[in-house]
C-alpha cells in the first residue's frame, strides 16, 4: 500500500509531520532551548509596544520585580530537586545484589547468542550501533534467501507478492544500515535510526503472505519465511533495551543541564531581586524601555530550567509514544506505510 492509497496524509502533511519530529527528535536539545528563550523573549519584548501599562510604571507602585523574581528562586529550587530525585529513582532500578546482576549478565549473553546463531555470526559486535547494524543486515540476507527459494516457484502472485515484500525489507536495512554506520551511543543517532527499520510490519506482512498462500508455500519457502520472522523478532527487543539504556542517558543528560542552569538562573534572580527597582537604567534603547530588556531577560533565564526540561521530556515521550507496542502490533493504520515501526 503506498502513502496515496492509504488516504491519511498529504504531501504538505507529511513535510509539516516530518519538521515537526525532526524538531522533536534530531534538533540539538540546547539549539531546541535557546530558539524556545528566543522566542519568549522577543513576545515579552514586543508586548512593550502595546497600549499597556508601562512596566516601569508597575514596578515603582506594584514592587513587580520582587514579585516576579522571587518566585522563580522556590519554583528552580524545587523542581530541580523534584527531577534529580525522579532521576536516582530511576537509576536504582540498575542497583542489586550480585546475584542479580549475574542474571541479568545471563540474559544479556543468551540474547546475543540467540542472534549470533539468527544471523550466522561468530561474534556480534558490543557496541549498539554496530550491533544493530549487524541484525538488520540479517534481516536483509534472510530476505535474499528469501528470494532465492522463490526462483522455482510455480505461484505467480506468490512471487510476486514475495519480490514486493524482499524489496521492501532490503531498501528499508540498506536505509537504516547506511545511517547505523558508525553511528555512536549517546546520540540520538542510533536510537534514531533503530525507529526508521520497521519490523512490526515486516512481520506481519510475512505471516499474511504465509497465511494466504500456505498451500502454494514449498517447505524451504516455509522455512526461510520462518527464518525471516525469527530474525525479525529478535530486533524487537534489542531496539527496546537500546531504548531503556538511552532513555536512562537522557534522563542522566537532563538531570547535568539542570544542575549546570540552576546556579546560575537563582543567581541572576538574586541580582534581578536585590538590585533592580524602577529607578534601574532609565531610558530606552530601540524604542523599547531599557527596564524591560532586562527584565525579559531575567524571566528568560528565570524559566530557562523549566525549558530544557520540556525539551529533553518531549524527545523521550515521543520516542516512547511511537514504540509503545512491540512485536506485530501496529497502533496506527498510517504507520503500515511508515518508515517509523
Amino acid at each position: 500500500m503506498s502513502d496515496a492509497d492509504s488516504g491519511d496524509d498529504s504531501g504538505g502533511q507529511d513535510r509539516l509531520g516530518g519538521a515537526r519530529l525532526w524538531i522533536l527528535l534530531q534538533l540539538n536539545r540546547w539549539a531546541f532551548t535557546g530558539a524556545i528563550l528566543l522566542i519568549v523573549y522577543v513576545i515579552l519584548v514586543a508586548a512593550s509596544l502595546l497600549d499597556l501599562t508601562p512596566l516601569r510604571t508597575i514596578v515603582e507602585n506594584q514592587d513587580g520585580i520582587e514579585f516576579l523574581f522571587s518566585a522563580f528562586i522556590g519554583a528552580i529550587i524545587t523542581g530541580t530537586s523534584i527531577v534529580v530525585t525522579i532521576n536516582q529513582l530511576v537509576l536504582s532500578q540498575e542497583l542489586g545484589a550480585v546475584g542479580d546482576q549475574r542474571e541479568r549478565m545471563g540474559e544479556a549473553m543468551d540474547f546475543r547468542q540467540d542472534v549470533e546463531d539468527t544471523i550466522s555470526e561468530d561474534a556480534s559486535p558490543p557496541e549498539p550501533g554496530a550491533f544493530l547494524f549487524e541484525l538488520v543486515d540479517g534481516v536483509s540476507e534472510r530476505a535474499k534467501e528469501l528470494e532465492e527459494v522463490m526462483e522455482d516457484e510455480r505461484d505467480e502472485e506468490l512471487r510476486e507478492k514475495i519480490s514486493d515484500y524482499v524489496d521492501d525489507a532490503t531498501e528499508n536495512a540498506e536505509s537504516v544500515k547506511e545511517d547505523l554506520d558508525g553511528a555512536q551511543f549517546g546520540t540520538f543517532q542510533v536510537i534514531w535510526n533503530a525507529l526508521q527499520f520497521n519490523y512490526s510490519r515486516k512481520i506481519y506482512d510475512a505471516r499474511k503472505i504465509r497465511d494466504d498462500h500456505a498451500d502454494s508455500l514449498s517447505d524451504d519457502a516455509d522455512e526461510k519465511i520462518d527464518h525471516m520472522i525469527e530474525t525479525l523478532k529478535l530486533f524487537g527487543p534489542a531496539r527496546e533495551h537500546f531504548k531503556t539504556l538511552y532513555f536512562q542517558w537522557e534522563l542522566i543528560n537532563l538531570s547535568r543541564a539542570l544542575l549546570y542552569i540552576s546556579v546560575p538562573a537563582l543567581t541572576i534572580m538574586g541580582i534581578m531581586i536585590m538590585y533592580v527597582d524602577g529607578n534601574t537604567l532609565l531610558g530606552t534603547t530601540m524604542g523599547v524601555d531599557n527596564l524591560v530588556w532586562i527584565t525579559s531577560a531575567g524571566f528568560v533565564v528565570g524559566i530557562s530550567p523549566f525549558v530544557v526540561f520540556i525539551t529533553y521530556i518531549l524527545r523521550i515521550a515521543t520516542v516512547a509514544k511511537r514504540t509503545l507496542a512491540m512485536g506485530p502490533f501496529i497502533l496506527r493504520e498510517s504507520e503500515r506505510d511508515e518508515d517509523l515501526g
